[in-house]
């Protein structure tokens, strides 16, 4: 059966989740994933950098 609501929560998001990356900087990049800085502060990065 076909998924009909894949991807809707990535639109609800400003510019449908795409930005620039904090840690690697490559832009036009899906940001959907939470990152612990050493501040404790919580920042949104890329599928690369999530384990960084």
């Amino acid at each position: 059966m076909a998924k009909r609501n894949r991807g809707k929560t990535i639109s609800n998001l400003p510019s449908n989740g795409r930005g620039t990356c904090p840690l690697c900087a490559r832009t036009g990049i899906k940001l959907l994933y939470s990152h612990k800085t050493e501040t404790g502060q919580t920042i949104k990065v890329c599928k690369n950098c999530r384990k960084k």
